[in-house]
């Protein structure tokens, strides 16, 4: 007799439990983007560390690129940058997507990613001009470019 309300489930398997961890891991057991993705092999573990960490690189490369030239249509030019700034917010998410797997070793890459990006495309470290701080929203001067959303 069925007193669970839960019958034979259909024929599924109970014997496999799924969970997902709700705090900050380390280990190669985890599911990065997709469902069973990577798997239980080193191997796609270390690729999934590598595919996040070109995520977050693009990123940084797509905020801080050059890539429209000025004194084109202006239509045209609103539509790259629209196109261009939807690439970034997609890009963005699926990283954000990759963290909330929790895995320590994916948000470790995730920082690297954003800052070697930043170190070679916005920071001074290799540019030929000097340091100039930055104008802020209030006019404060500062470091860093201020974060948007």
């Amino acid at each position: 007799m069925d007193h669970d309300g839960m019958g034979d489930m259909g024929g599924m398997d109970m014997g496999k439990h799924h969970f997902t961890h709700m705090t900050f891991f380390w280990g190669k057991d985890a599911e990065i983007l997709f469902s069973g993705w990577p798997g239980d092999r080193d191997g796609m573990y270390a690729l999934a560390l590598v595919v996040v960490f070109a995520l977050a690189f693009l990123i940084e490369w797509l905020s801080h690129c050059r890539l429209l030239r000025p004194g084109g249509n202006h239509v045209a030019a609103g539509l790259a940058q629209t196109a261009l700034h939807a690439v970034r917010v997609a890009l963005a998410y699926l990283v954000m997507l990759a963290l909330m797997s929790f895995n320590g070793g994916v948000m470790l890459v995730a920082v690297v990613g954003h800052a070697t990006g930043y170190l070679l495309f916005a920071s001074s470290a290799f540019r030929r001009t000097p340091l100039r701080p930055v104008d802020d929203v209030d006019g404060a001067k500062g470091d860093l470019l201020p974060m948007t959303c």
